[in-house]
């Protein structure tokens, strides 16, 4: 790859059709059952690779940490967590190096990458953001840097960066269970949705803390639940739900506001509206008719009691 190659990359958002909490596991996470989708809607990275290459001895002395301060610049990010150590960009570029010296794939130079993070979603919102810009780090800078690893390594890594970074290395609509990384591809119809998004945001480890939060639901099969896609898909119907929903709504008035809202539109929009994730946004399925008429949807966002968008399936 030339010197001065700049790539950008679109880090998609995701929504959650459906949200199950099926166990908890030993390991102290839980079991989820859930299906993604991934958005035509998020936030952009930038990679431009550096004249500078650092070439270095590889064993088993080589340090992961020192050595993505020496390859990588981040821009745009610093907002965001107050040490770049923080930041999931870094955790996962970090991780991509110990896997790869681990794995003795590493190379014996690497230019270094300035990573420019041009920032749209809304933090602390369940649209899986940061998750997003972990995976987008993790595709490209194996790209740049030529490891050579496949998607399932790169899921491996992904995984323990963060629960939702695998569906977006995945790259396409997934049933995923376990804490999120057992994956299975899903062919759903294309879709526009009206996306809220509350100023609002709770605590994901206090929300799995939280007494009344259902973690028994019964699991389905992925049989099952691809069957039964009409039923989650536009509308949702039992036994599919978000079992985050009445705790968050019931601890921030706003995600409470903006589905209610939401809620008011659903006979125009033959949808059923509902959180994503864990909070705060919240969503709306629009029929293909509703989806076409602007001078509507502008309508309904100018009215919005908060920020809202009008987005498509990737």
């Amino acid at each position: 790859m030339s010197a001065k190659t700049t790539i950008t990359r679109l880090s998609p958002a995701k929504i959650n059709l459906f949200l199950h909490i099926t166990g908890k596991r030993t390991d102290g996470y839980h079991n989820l059952q859930t299906v993604f989708r991934l958005l035509d809607w998020g936030d952009y990275l930038h990679f431009s690779v550096m004249n500078k290459t650092t070439i270095f001895t590889v064993d088993n002395t080589l340090d992961a940490d020192k050595l993505c301060h020496q390859l990588l610049i981040l821009t745009g990010a610093y907002a965001i967590t107050v040490s770049i150590e923080d930041n999931l960009i870094f955790k996962a570029a970090r991780a991509l190096l110990a896997f790869a010296i681990e794995s003795t794939k590493l190379p014996k130079q690497l230019a270094s990458v300035q990573i420019t993070l041009d920032k749209h979603l809304p933090m602390g919102a369940g649209l899986g953001g940061g998750s997003s810009n972990a995976a987008t780090t993790l595709i490209t800078l194996n790209e740049i840097w030529q490891l050579n690893l496949t998607c399932e390594e790169l899921i491996e890594i992904g995984a323990k960066v963060g629960a939702d970074v695998p569906i977006f290395i995945f790259g396409q609509d997934a049933i995923a269970m376990g804490i999120g990384e057992e994956l299975t591809a899903i062919d759903l119809p294309e879709q526009q949705y009206l996306v809220l998004t509350p100023n609002a945001h709770v605590n994901t480890a206090k929300l799995f803390a939280h007494p009344k939060l259902q973690r028994d639901i019964t699991p389905l099969s992925i049989e099952t639940i691809k069957n039964q896609s009409n039923d989650y898909d536009q509308h949702l119907n039992a036994p599919y739900q978000n079992v985050f929903t009445p705790v968050v709504i019931s601890l921030a008035p706003a995600v409470d506001e903006a589905l209610q809202y939401l809620q008011r539109l659903e006979e125009q929009a033959l949808g059923t509206s509902r959180m994503t994730g864990s909070g705060s946004a919240v969503f709306l399925p629009l029929d293909v008719n509703v989806a076409s008429d602007k001078a509507l949807l502008a309508k309904w966002i100018k009215c919005a009691p908060c920020e809202g968008y009008v987005v498509r399936s990737l």
